[in-house]
C-alpha cells in the first residue's frame, strides 16, 4: 500500500512542522489537537500552527501554496479524517500514558493496514505497546525526526517485535524518496542512535568546560567548527535549542538507561552545572525564547552588544573572541587540536574521548553498522564527521594508546579495529569496518550514488585547481567545481570553456554538479576587489567577457546541459544554472543573483537569461514592462529563493 495521505496528531512545533514538510512533498496532510477548554474555535490550536508556520522564518514550507495541503482539525469532532489516511503520526507530550490513550482512539477509526507511528525521541517502543493489541502492534513502528523536520535529515526508523516488515519498508521507501530523509534503522533502545548519543555528548560538553574553569566563549570556539560541530558551539546550540529541553532530556535518559551507562555514572546531582542551570531557568534565562541564555544582547544605551555568562557567577559581560593555540592548530586536523597543551586541547580530548569510546561501546546494541551511526550524528547533529569518522582522523591505535595511559577503558570493538582505519578506499570500492571487526563494501542505494562513487579509482576527464570533468558513462559528462565555496574563478571559467567542447571527445550529454554543500557562491569577489582597487580595469573587463563567453558557449552547446544545484547557487552560480538547457535542482536550492549586495551588477549573462525567461512566461502579464519590472526587481533586490519551489516562481 503506497503512502497517499499522511495525518499528524499534534499541532506543537514539531507536529505541525511534521505536516509542513508532509506537504512539501505534496502528499496531502490532516492535523489535529485537542480542543483548548472555553475555546470558541475548536480547531484553533491546529489552524493557529498552520497560521505561525506560513510567518516562521527559517520556513517550514517550501511554499507557502504547500499549507493549503493540510487539513487541520480537532480530536474530539475529526477523529474521522483519520479514516482515510495511509501513515498517523503521533507527536503529543512524551508521556506512555497519554500515548497509549491516543493510539487506542486512533485504532478505533483507522483503516486496516494504515501504519501507526511516534514521533518519541527517547521513551522505547516497547513501552508505548505494553498491553495494546498485536494488530495493532503490527502496524507500529517509531519514526523520529529530527527538528526542524524540513532541515535536518535524519528519520530514525524503530520497528517491533511484531512489526509488518512491508510496514517497514513502505516507511523507510516514503521517507527517503518523498521526504528526502537520511533513513537510519535504529534498534529499540533508549533515545535510539542520534539522542542517545547527542545528548551524552551535549552533557559532556558543558560539563567539561565547567571542570575546566572555560568561559562560553572559549568552549564554543573548540566545541564547533574545529572539531566540525555547527558554529554554535555547545553553549550556542542550548540556547538556539531551549535551555529548560536539557534537565527534561537528561531525566528522561536517567530513567531510562541502566545505571551502568557511562551517561549515568557521569552525571553528579551536586555539580554546579545542575544548579547553574536549574536557577538560568527559574530566572527565565531560557535561551533565545527567553531574555537570553548563555548569550544575551544587550540593548542598553542604544547599541546591541552580544554578553556572554561567567558560568560560574551567573554575571553578564561583553563577549570576547578566544584567541587559543588550539583552535588555530586544528586547521591542520583533529590530532592537532588534542595534543595542543592548551585549555581548548585538553577541553577537545575531554569530549572525543568519552564521545568516541561511548559509541564504539554502543556498536552492537543501538546499532550493528557504524554507518548508521555517523549518519545519525551528521543528519540529526549536523556533524561534519560522525564518531567514527572523527577517530579516523585521530588515529585508532592513537586513541587506544591514550586512553590506556591514562587509566581510561578501550571499547571492545575498538580493540577488534587495532590499528587499522575505520574506512577506506580499495580500488573502485569504500569499505567499512563491520561489528565483527572485518571490512565490507559500503553499501550504494538502488538508484542512488554521489559523485564520489564515480571518481573512486578513476581519473578525471580534464582537471584543473578549480574544477574536473569526470565521466559519468552512457557518454554523459560531469563538470565538477571544487574551489573554496565553489566560487568561480578563472580556472573554473576555463573549464566551463573546456565543458562546451566535450562533443569532440564522444560526449553526448553534460550534467554540472558535485557532491558539496553549495553548488557556487558566485564570483571570486575577493579578487574582483583587488583588481578594481589596483585599477585594473581591463583585467575587470577581461574576466566578465571570458565569463560571457564561456556560458554562452554551454548554452548553445551541441548537447543538452543539465543543471544540478544544490545548496547556494548564488551570482555567477545562479548564471551557470540559467545558461543549461534544464535544472534538475535540490529542493534545499537557494538561488539568486546578488551582485547588487556587494555593489556591482550580475556579469556573466544572468539579466540577459532572467528577461528572456520572464518575456516567454506565459502567465505574466501583458506588455513587456511587467515582465522587465519583475527582472529589475529580483536584480535591483538581491533576491534570493529559499527553496527550490520558489526559484521556479522566480524563473530560475
Amino acid at each position: 500500500m503506497a503512502i497517499e495521505k499522511v495525518a499528524v496528531i499534534g499541532a506543537g512545533v514539531m507536529g505541525a512542522a511534521i505536516a509542513a514538510h508532509v506537504a512539501n512533498a505534496g502528499i496531502p496532510a490532516v492535523l489535529l489537537d485537542i480542543v483548548p477548554e472555553g475555546a470558541e474555535n475548536r480547531n484553533m490550536l491546529a489552524e493557529g500552527a498552520v497560521a505561525k508556520m506560513l510567518k516562521t522564518k527559517p520556513a517550514p514550507f517550501m511554499h507557502k501554496r504547500n499549507a493549503k495541503l493540510i487539513t487541520t482539525g480537532n480530536l474530539e469532532d475529526n477523529l474521522d479524517l483519520l479514516a482515510d489516511c495511509d501513515w498517523i503520526v503521533e507527536a503529543i507530550i512524551e508521556r506512555p500514558d497519554l500515548k497509549q490513550d491516543l493510539y487506542k482512539k486512533v485504532d478505533s477509526v483507522r483503516k486496516a493496514g494504515s501504519i501507526v507511528t511516534s514521533n518519541t525521541s527517547t521513551i522505547p517502543l516497547k513501552t508505548l505497546m505494553d498491553g495494546l493489541p498485536v494488530d495493532l502492534q503490527k502496524d507500529f513502528g517509531i519514526t523520529h525526526f529530527f527538528n526542524p523536520p524540513r532541515y535536518m535529515r535524519l528519520f530514525e526508523l524503530v520497528a517491533g517485535e511484531h512489526t509488518r516488515p512491508e510496514a517497514v519498508e513502505e516507511l523507510r521507501q516514503f521517507a527517503d524518496v518523498a521526504l528526502g530523509k537520511e533513513v537510519v534503522d535504529c534498534y529499540d533502545t533508549p533515545g535510539f542512535i542520534g539522542n542517545r548519543i547527542g545528548i551524552y555528548w551535549s552533557f559532556i560538553a558543558v560539563k567539561s568546560a565547567y571542570d575546566l574553569g572555560m568561559s562560553v566563549e572559549e568552549a564554543d570556539a573548540v566545541c564547533g567548527k574545529p572539531m566540525g560541530i555547527p558554529s554554535t558551539g555547545i553553549f550556542g546550540l542550548g540556547d538556539l535549542t531551549g535551555i529548560d529541553l536539557g534537565p527534561k532530556v537528561t531525566e528522561s535518559m536517567l530513567n531510562e538507561l541502566p545505571k551502568s551507562d557511562p551517561f549515568c555514572q557521569e552525571y553528579d546531582p551536586d555539580h554546579p552545572m545542575v544548579a547553574n542551570t536549574a536557577k538560568m531557568i527559574e530566572d527565565g534565562y531560557t535561551g533565545r525564547k527567553g531574555k537570553g541564555g548563555f548569550y544575551r544582547i544587550n540593548k542598553e544605551g542604544g547599541k546591541k552588544v552580544k554578553e556572554a555568562r561567567n558560568l560560574l557567577t551567573g554575571e553578564y559581560a561583553e563577549a570576547q573572541k578566544p584567541r587559543l593555540a588550539s583552535v588555530k592548530a586544528a586547521k591542520k586536523g583533529l590530532r592537532a587540536l588534542v595534543e595542543t597543551e592548551d585549555v581548548g586541547g585538553k577541553y577537545a580530548w575531554a569530549i572525543l574521548s568519552k564521545v568516541i569510546s561511548y559509541s564504539a561501546s554502543l556498536v552492537g546494541e543501538i546499532s550493528d553498522d557504524i554507518i548508521a551511526i555517523d549518519n545519525a550524528m551528521k543528519t540529526g547533529y549536523a556533524w561534519k564527521y560522525g564518531p567514527f569518522e572523527q577517530l579516523d582522523q585521530l588515529g585508532n591505535q592513537y586513541f587506544m594508546d591514550r586512553l590506556e595511559a591514562e587509566g581510561l577503558p578501550v571499547p571492545a570493538f575498538l580493540k577488534k579495529i587495532g590499528d587499522r582505519p575505520v574506512y577506506k578506499e580499495e580500488g573502485k570500492n569504500a569499505l567499512y569496518m563491520t561489528v565483527d571487526g572485518e571490512y565490507s563494501v559500503v553499501p550504494i542505494a538502488e538508484g542512488a550514488w554521489t559523485l564520489a562513487d564515480i571518481k573512486r579509482g578513476n581519473e578525471p576527464v580534464m582537471s584543473n585547481k578549480g574544477a574536473s570533468i569526470w565521466d559519468l558513462g552512457d557518454g554523459v559528462a560531469c563538470l565538477e567545481l571544487h574551489t573554496k565555496m565553489n566560487a568561480i574563478d578563472q580556472d573554473i571559467v576555463t573549464m566551463l570553456g573546456q565543458a562546451s567542447k566535450l562533443g569532440k571527445k564522444g560526449f553526448k550529454a553534460l550534467v554540472i554538479g558535485h557532491d558539496g554543500d553549495n553548488f557556487s557562491v558566485g564570483a571570486n569577489v575577493g579578487l574582483a576587489l583587488f583588481a578594481a582597487n589596483a585599477a585594473m580595469w581591463p583585467v575587470i573587463e577581461n574576466s566578465i567577457s571570458e565569463g560571457q563567453n564561456a556560458l554562452m558557449k554551454l548554452k548553445y552547446a551541441p548537447f543538452p546541459v543539465v543543471a544540478a544545484p544544490a545548496g547556494m547557487a548564488l551570482g555567477g552560480g545562479c548564471e551557470i544554472v540559467l545558461c543549461a538547457d534544464a535544472v534538475q535542482a535540490h529542493a534545499e536550492s537557494y538561488m539568486g543573483l546578488v551582485e547588487v549586495g556587494v555593489g556591482v551588477l550580475p556579469g556573466f549573462g544572468g539579466c540577459k537569461e532572467l528577461t528572456f525567461r520572464a518575456m516567454a512566461n506565459k502567465k505574466r502579464p501583458g506588455g513587456a514592462m511587467p515582465a522587465l519590472s519583475g527582472v529589475f526587481e529580483a536584480i535591483s533586490t538581491a533576491k534570493v529563493a529559499t527553496s527550490a519551489a520558489e526559484a521556479r516562481d522566480m524563473l530560475i
